[in-house]
């Protein structure tokens, strides 16, 4: 994800010592609804270099897309290619005016379809639809949407940070909180969901673009008639009730449907899903079709060039969990790249200690960052040895940039050390590895417990 602007910040404390009642941040209030999410064209000038982050639509990319992007990182980055939050791709230390260069790989890749809407190409998709589990296989939908997306003028004037989603029914990638989300409710229809709220009555399927694309028009309408700069749909006033009723969705007793959704999910709604519902690395899935799918999980969503052309295959499919799922495979051809894989130094077991583990990029690619804490996270979790309980995001600045939506534990750098936090529990640890492994470990027997409150 692209940095956040900076939220509610806790004042210093002792040592030690637990934070109760931790404020909400404050409304967001912006004087422009432009941000400056990065593009492939827009390029962001971190400490680093510059920095581009390519958008993947279903996060689904071919082989030679892949090889594409491998070599653009060597010829004009750093070598690395960086997974996000919303299974899109970063590439870092860019040199001044290798812009143009860059575009023109992408282009010649297919992975730059529109010059205006490269930044509001934000899609999700539940990355085993169609070979693995779910009700509605939303592989066909994922063309449609980009092609239309990009043909609709007015929809270039959304954030970079604004997120659609296509989920086939197991509601998993419903926990990225998408603005505007479909999900399947039988292998024929769908549902529309605003900022995570059931606001419409069951569609068929051949309408859900048409219904996406029609919702993302009625928020640009709405930002305007309220006067708002709002980046997300959630930051306008009664934004899912109001972008409905420009909708013209209505109950059977003619209210508008989001009138209610604006409060409170409707019965029958999909739970958003969490950590749980992300297909565990290592995992060897039986298609539908009798082919295998292999999940690999990237170390911090951070793969050098070596060990991305492990994944030189006809198809990949990036994962907003920062894992990599490749399909279509025989069990020979799934053995052998679980063994690279592995061989490589990537995770390959459900029980590996850097599982649900991300990073912000930190000292020294960025400039605001505390501490390097990508060095302090791998230190931190090898020294563990276990997956926590819950996912754990370290940020090297209070803007916690690439944190994933839902629950996570936060290790915010302080300077002096981290601030440990979990919802509305908070400690200050200082950076030592040891003691960081100790805080960890005692937050996630504290989750797995909240009994054991009282003895922190």
């Amino acid at each position: 994800m692209s940095p956040a602007p900076p939220g509610h910040q806790v004042k210093p404390h002792p040592p030690g010592r637990t934070i109760s009642n931790v404020p909400s941040p404050p409304a967001v209030r912006r004087a422009s609804s432009q941000d400056s999410c990065p593009g492939a064209l827009r390029v962001h000038q971190a400490a680093d270099g510059g920095l581009a982050r390519v958008r993947v639509p279903g996060g689904v990319l071919t082989g030679p897309q892949w090889q594409a992007l491998i070599a653009a990182a060597e010829r004009l980055g750093n070598g690395q290619l960086e997974l996000t939050s919303r299974g899109n791709l970063q590439l870092r230390g860019l040199g001044t005016g290798d812009e143009a260069a860059l575009a023109a790989r992408l282009q010649d890749a297919g992975l730059l379809p529109s010059l205006t809407h490269e930044r509001v190409r934000n899609l999700l998709a539940s990355p085993l639809t169609g070979r693995d589990g779910g009700l509605l296989d939303v592989r066909p939908l994922i063309a449609e949407f980009d092609r239309a997306l990009c043909a609709r003028p007015a929809l270039s004037e959304l954030s970079g940070r604004f997120l659609f989603a296509l989920d086939d029914g197991r509601a998993d990638v419903l926990a990225a909180e998408p603005d505007i989300a479909v999900t399947a409710t039988s292998p024929h229809s769908m549902q529309l969901l605003l900022a995570g709220r059931p606001v419409a009555a069951q569609r068929p399927s051949s309408a859900a673009v048409e219904l996406m694309l029609a919702a993302a028009e009625a928020f640009l309408a709405e930002r305007q008639a309220q006067g708002s700069a709002a980046w997300r749909l959630a930051e306008l006033i009664h934004g899912p009730a109001r972008v409905a009723a420009r909708l013209g969705i209505v109950d059977r007793a003619g209210h508008t449907t989001a009138r209610a959704a604006g409060h409170a999910p409707a019965a029958g709604h999909p739970p958003a899903a969490g950590h749980s519902t992300a297909p565990a690395p290592g995992r060897v899935i039986r298609q539908r079709d009798g082919a295998s799918a292999l999940v690999i999980g990237i170390p911090l969503g951070s793969l050098s060039a070596d060990q991305a052309r492990a994944f030189l295959r006809p198809q990949l499919i990036l994962t907003p969990w920062r894992s990599i799922v490749v399909p279509d495979l025989d069990t020979a051809e799934a053995a052998e790249l679980l063994a690279d894989c592995a061989r490589l130094g990537m995770i390959t077991d459900g029980t590996d200690a850097l599982r649900d583990v991300t990073a912000c990029t930190g000292r020294p690619g960025c400039a605001s960052a505390l501490a390097d804490v990508r060095a302090d996270a791998l230190a931190t979790h090898r020294a563990a040895g276990v997956p926590l309980s819950a996912g754990v995001h370290w940020s090297g600045c209070a803007r916690r940039c690439g944190r994933p939506a839902g629950a996570v534990t936060d290790l915010v750098a302080t300077g002096a050390g981290y601030r440990l936090s979990t919802g509305e529990r908070a400690v200050e640890v200082g950076s030592a590895p040891a003691e960081l492994t100790a805080a960890l470990l005692a937050e996630s027997a504290l989750t797995a417990d909240p009994a054991l409150a009282g003895s922190r």
